[in-house]
């Protein structure tokens, strides 16, 4: 603390220096003056802020203009609570009467040196001088506020045989009908255990995770012990909040072990990025509060009623108060999608991609009608019911009956309008919508079927381990995002290769189980010399054949006959293996790098063994010659 004291008056100036060595005397010679004090606690927080911003996590963000502003979720910061706090334990110091002093700053002097005399509360009553004020009972919500303790195992997507070191982060949840718990999917994400602990209360609870809405950003848990439930009531959930209504932020956030509590008002009703799960979805914008560790916890109105789940927040030198909520429609939505299926579906998708007509040159080549209005598809994404009645150049004019503007807007409430993919996100997977097309001038009336869409590169594995692929020390994944943040960061949308990057962003899957598959490295040996500086580079064909996925290339490799095996990479790269010697040096590879086996469970088939038996035969004076493994 003395290093990070003297660290902060030098960035201020001589002035600083000379004033904190003045207090520094003054404080040795046993008169601590509040001046000494305000300065130490002034240059405390300096430092403070310095070592904050030195060691600030990165987050997951949502690029929106440039690198300056992204939307934050705050699954990294919410990670790093646990081990903050232990952190701040260590750097607390204690004076001779057993006070803390705060790492924030506080007096370091002894309680008479600061003003009090002992003398006037024999025998401690000072202590208890607190309970003589009178205290109002707090909103009875408030008891179903509970703070979430998980322990998270992440894939190692680099490693894909084994697992990321173990980690612990802190949430907020709450109580609902039917004894059950709400929280943020990011908050349990890859979760060995999760726990519970109410308001008050000193005992965690073993929590189980029943469901997990990636897309929405939702979680929902259980709790068996009976004594978790006892004198609360579940929270009720609200209506849509409208534009300047008052609300409360609950939850646990970084900065105290206590429930906290922020009020704000609503700023804004659109359809949000919500950054956890990629997906476009209804969301509340405040300006209240919203800090990691709040995440999951309830969002209330004036009456008292849930209102919303805070869940993200916007960060950047040029946004200030600027969180997010996910409303009770997006909630109610998850709940009847989980009674209903007794799991997750997920949210629908139409499957096109569209353009706005505000160009009216654009629209009279199209044939639109002065009074017509639509927006134009540009693509249909071929997994989706839609690519058999829609076609590419149809105008949508209107979606179930409501009319879409140019814009892509329909009408939301009064004096509001919204994007009309908010009409698509309150159906199910396997609901219908009747939509009305503009077709070569003609008006045409078709019926859709909603489904959830299949993306190319997954948001997310969905609890999964990662599926691999080793062929001769070339270590075969499908891509998803995140791998693509394990091997460039938060900002990989910025690093990753750009082939990879627009098959992510914009392309489509042709089939439902379509994958896209790299060389993410090569395991040095005599077999694949002159290959090793491949990574993360494409794999389009195997002797020829185009691969479908992971499972297909595994297939194709077991089965080849072929005297060697090619695989064509992008950028107009071929390796070529000899087939014999790719399958005799297998168990060496494997040995020399420590990997249990040369694929991940979902890929043990028939054909697998049958290969791997064979060439455990073939191989068996090489393995004896390394220790007999």
């Amino acid at each position: 603390m003395e290093m990070m004291r003297s660290t902060a008056a030098a960035a201020t100036g001589s002035p600083c220096t000379m004033l904190a060595n003045a207090a520094q005397k003054r404080s040795s010679s046993g008169a601590v003056s509040l001046e000494s004090r305000l300065l130490g606690d002034l240059t405390l927080r300096s430092a403070i802020c310095s070592f904050e911003r030195l060691w600030k996590p990165r987050n997951i963000a949502l690029q929106t203009s440039g690198k300056s502003l992204r939307i934050n979720c705050m699954k990294h910061e919410e990670q790093q609570n646990s081990k903050r706090g232990r952190e701040r334990e260590r750097e607390k110091k204690h004076d001779r009467n057993g006070f803390e002093t705060p790492y924030g700053g506080g007096f370091n002097g002894s309680m008479e040196e600061a003003g009090f005399q002992m003398s006037d509360f024999p025998d401690g009553d000072w202590l208890y001088k607190l309970d003589e004020v009178e205290e109002g009972p707090d909103s009875p919500f408030l008891d179903a506020v509970v703070k979430v303790y998980c322990t998270h195992t992440d894939p190692n997507f680099s490693l894909p045989w084994q697992k990321r070191r173990q980690y612990s982060s802190t949430g907020s949840g709450f109580m609902i009908q039917g004894r059950r718990l709400l929280t943020n999917a990011h908050c349990v994400e890859h979760h060995t255990q999760v726990k519970v602990k109410r308001r008050g209360d000193d005992t965690k609870f073993v929590a189980n995770v029943l469901a997990i809405g990636p897309e929405c950003d939702i979680a929902l848990l259980s709790v068996e012990d009976e004594n978790f439930w006892k004198g609360v009531e579940p929270l009720r959930f609200g209506s849509l909040p409208r534009l300047q209504d008052a609300v409360t932020v609950v939850g646990y956030p970084i900065g105290g072990e206590s429930i906290s509590v922020t009020s704000g008002v609503v700023s804004r009703i659109e359809v949000t990025s919500y950054v956890h799960g990629a997906s476009e979805l209804l969301g509340v914008q405040i300006d209240a509060a919203i800090n990691a560790g709040n995440s999951g916890g309830p969002v209330f109105h004036k009456n008292g009623e849930c209102v919303g789940i805070a869940f993200q927040s916007l960060k950047g030198v040029d946004a200030e108060n600027i969180g997010y909520v996910i409303p009770t429609t997006v909630i109610h939505h998850f709940l009847s999608d989980y009674d209903t299926n007794g799991r997750y579906t997920g949210f629908p998708s139409m499957g096109v991609m569209w353009q706005r007509l505000e160009n009216p040159a654009l629209r009279t080549f199209l044939q639109m009608q002065p009074d017509q209005k639509g927006v134009l598809v540009r693509k249909v994404e071929p997994t989706s019911p839609a690519f058999h009645v829609i076609k590419e150049g149809d105008v949508l004019l209107s979606f179930d009956n409501v009319p879409v503007a140019n814009e892509g807007t329909v009408p939301f409430r009064a004096g509001e309008r919204i994007s009309f993919g908010f009409l698509i996100s309150q159906k199910f997977s396997g609901d219908t919508a009747n939509v009305k097309l503009l077709r070569d001038g003609k008006v045409i009336d078709i019926q859709t079927t909603l489904k959830t869409p299949v993306r190319l590169v997954p948001v997310h594995i969905e609890g999964k381990l990662p599926s691999y692929l080793i062929v001769a020390g070339l270590v075969l994944t499908p891509v998803c995002n995140p791998y693509l943040e394990s091997e460039y960061g938060a900002d990989f949308e910025f690093d990753a290769p750009v082939k990879i990057l627009e098959k992510a962003r914009h392309g489509m899957a042709e089939f439902d189980d379509e994958q896209l598959i790299v060389v993410s490295q090569v395991l040095a040996n005599d077999v694949n010399i002159g290959y090793e500086e491949i990574t993360n580079t494409l794999v389009k064909t195997f002797n020829g054949v185009k691969i479908r996925n992971l499972k297909h290339l595994a297939h194709l490799v077991d089965t080849c006959t072929d005297d060697f095996m090619r695989f064509e990479l992008d950028y107009c790269s071929l390796v070529v293996i000899e087939t014999k010697v790719a399958r005799s040096v297998t168990s060496k590879i494997l040995a020399d790098n420590c990997v249990p086996t040369d694929r991940s469970q979902d890929l043990m088939t028939s054909d697998a063994i049958d290969v791997q038996a064979s060439s455990s035969q073939d191989d068996t004076p090489v393995v004896q010659e390394n220790g007999g493994l």
